[in-house]
């Protein structure tokens, strides 16, 4: 038995926009999280972290590898979806621009993805490759895997592995620095989940 613990980053300015592959630092809030969140995980024996590449995971990701005194690796495979032409505006301003669009995006999600955006059946197969070989990794080890990264990528693992709603993933992922413990068994396969903020 194996687990990895996929974990939001914390906060950045860039809060109630579509951030995807923007990369901004983390927010005063953010640091204030970061603190909260390595409190929390004080009860885990974490044996390695696993980040995205983004500044506001990396840092997230090599602040907990610092606590617990373990090596920090960095993932591209784990970037939040590409948003396109979205990138770091808000849904009021997508709908400025163009209102039809954005309504038959609400309409056909996930199938239409942002403006010169990245799929979502291709961001879908990006991440779960990722929690493969993750788990894969998790399995050769005594310790849980931290795995810091963005809600997008929580709630694929969420609704994808875990037959969760959109709904309930969004519930469950809107909080920076929430949690989702991903138990899995040989070959990646999940035997129980567990979401907190």
């Amino acid at each position: 038995m194996s687990e990895l613990l996929f974990i939001r980053h914390a906060e950045t300015d860039m809060a109630g926009t579509f951030c995807g592959h923007s990369d901004p630092e983390l927010n005063e809030r953010g640091r204030i999280q970061l603190g909260e969140l390595i409190d929390r995980l004080r009860i885990e024996e974490i044996g390695a972290v696993y980040t995205s590449d983004l500044r506001r995971a990396h840092t997230t990701g090599m602040a907990i590898a610092e606590a617990f005194g373990v090596d920090c690796h960095v993932r591209s495979a784990l970037r939040e979806i590409n948003f396109g032409q979205w990138e770091g505006i808000t849904w009021k301003e997508i709908e400025q621009r163009d209102d039809v669009y954005a309504r038959r995006w609400i309409a056909e999600y996930p199938r239409l993805p942002a403006p010169n955006g990245e799929s979502f059946h291709d961001f879908e197969q990006r991440v779960l490759g990722e929690v493969k070989f993750l788990s894969l990794e998790a399995e050769a080890s005594i310790y849980c895997i931290a795995v810091v990264t963005h809600a997008g990528v929580l709630r694929t693992v969420l609704c994808a592995l875990h037959g969760c709603s959109e709904d309930h993933a969004w519930e469950q992922t809107r909080s920076y620095c929430s949690v989702v413990r991903h138990t899995c068994a040989a070959y990646g396969s999940v035997q129980t989940a567990e979401a907190k903020s």
